[in-house]
This record gives C-alpha cells, structure tokens and sequence, in this order.
C-alpha cells in the first residue's frame, strides 16, 4: 500500500482569448503542474501566470512537452524524425526553464503530452528522441510516463528517473495502455467512481479494465486532466478519497 502519491494536472493550456479549465482552482488541490510549452497549448503569458500561481501555492512546475500541434491540441500523431523531435523537446523544456524562472520558480520534471505520451510506450525512436532530449537539457530531470513503455527503458538506459503515473479519469486496456480517445467512454466523468478507482490504484495497486479483467498499476503519480469536464469536481473528489484512506498527498522525492 502506498502512503503518499503526487497528484498532478495538466494546467496552462489556455491560448490568448481562448481559456480551457480552471487552473487556479486545481493549482489548489493539485502537488504538481504539468504546464504546457506552448506548442500544443498555452502562450506566453498565459505560461508566466501559470508559474506564478504555481510558485505562489508552492506546487510543484513539470515541463509538458508535446508535438508541434496547436490546431490538433497535441493530439495527433505526427511522423517525426528523431532529430527533430529532439531539437523540439530541447526547445520545449528551455522555453519553460525560462518562464519558470521570471516566476520564481523551476522546472522539476518532464511529461510528455497527448499522442506523444502515448506513441512512446511503444515507439522506440521517438521515445528514445524525447529521453535524448531531457538528458542532454538537465540529466537530473526524472520523467514521467508509463510504467513499461519503451519510453522508460531508453530514459532508463541514459540515467534517467523514471516516476510512473496513473490516469484518474482514463479508462484502461486489458495490457495496461489507456484506451483511445476515439474509443467510447475512454473518458470517464463522475467524480465518485474516478475518487475511487484511485483509491485502489494506490491503497492496492490494482485497477479494473475495460473488459472487467483486474491488472497490476504502478502509481507515483496521478494524474487529473485540467481540461475534462467537471476537471475541479473530480480533483476535489479524488484529493478528499486519498486523505481519507489515510494517504499523504506530497510531490515525488
């Protein structure tokens, strides 16, 4: 049973007089900010006031680093070298390092984002073209991801930490990858059937799949999406279900 576990947001994804979410509402019950740099989502202001709050609550800022896909918010795949997306990431990770700094604050982590995250559970060159990139960037920033992706082996391979993450309000395949957005209910929406599928993700290490089967989790850090309906509603829940199985919510070590 695990006694303490990061909770953690995808947060600074408005775009100038577009807002998506409420981050200053989850930023108050959130550990860690998982801020957008501005290449799916988010612009520079709206990233400098991101960090700001975030410093100002003292929650913890990761760089969300994605595609090249504002139009497609991040969420499509697209056929990169590996070169390019290296220099991508690069650039991602600096430009944050950067806000983070004018904010008062840093950049503790890296995670990538939408098709991305997903393409590098089993894509070994580009997983191998994001680890590449955060190595060169800081060695010492851990990663967050899947627990047995590709991505982990080759962040692993360059001496990289490794921090596995669980998804509150995704659905889940019988071999532990989330089910497709283009997938009926891959999004789940009440606040109470979410609060407790992360309690026994965390309090047992087990979830339920999609075909009732029950499969091993491993969970550092869970995740709450800023942007999903009722996004507020369901961090609240699952932020008072933790505490109340006794468990510490606190930023990975």
């Amino acid at each position: 049973m695990a006694t303490s576990v990061d909770l953690n947001a995808d947060l600074g994804e408005s775009f100038g007089a577009w807002k998506l979410g409420d981050d200053e509402a989850m930023l108050g019950l959130v550990t860690s900010a998982n801020v957008a740099c501005g290449f799916h989502a988010g612009d520079p202001a709206v990233l400098l006031r991101t960090c700001r709050e975030a410093a100002a609550r003292g929650v913890r800022v990761g760089a969300q680093v994605s595609y090249r896909d504002l139009a497609g918010f991040g969420r499509r795949f697209i056929d990169v070298t590996p070169e390019d997306l290296t220099a991508d990431v690069i650039y991602q990770i600096a430009a944050l390092q950067g806000i983070a700094q004018a904010a008062g604050t840093t950049v503790s982590y890296v995670k990538p984002h939408g098709a991305l995250y997903n393409t590098i559970v089993s894509h070994r060159d580009q997983a191998a073209a994001v680890a590449a990139a955060v190595t060169v960037v800081d060695a010492g920033l851990p990663v967050l991801g899947l627990s047995g992706s590709v991505f982990f082996e080759e962040a692993r391979r360059r001496g990289l930490r490794t921090v596995a993450e669980a998804f509150a309000d995704r659905a889940y395949q019988p071999d532990g990858t989330l089910v497709s957005r283009r997938e009926p209910n891959a999004v789940l929406h009440d606040p109470v059937e979410i609060a407790a599928r992360v309690a026994a993700m965390v309090t047992a290490g087990q979830i339920t799949a999609v075909d009732g089967s029950v499969i091993p989790v491993i969970v550092e850090s869970v995740c709450v999406h800023g942007d999903s309906p009722g996004a507020v509603e369901i961090a609240m829940a699952v932020r008072e279900r933790l505490l109340a199985e006794g468990v510490t919510l606190s930023t990975f070590s």
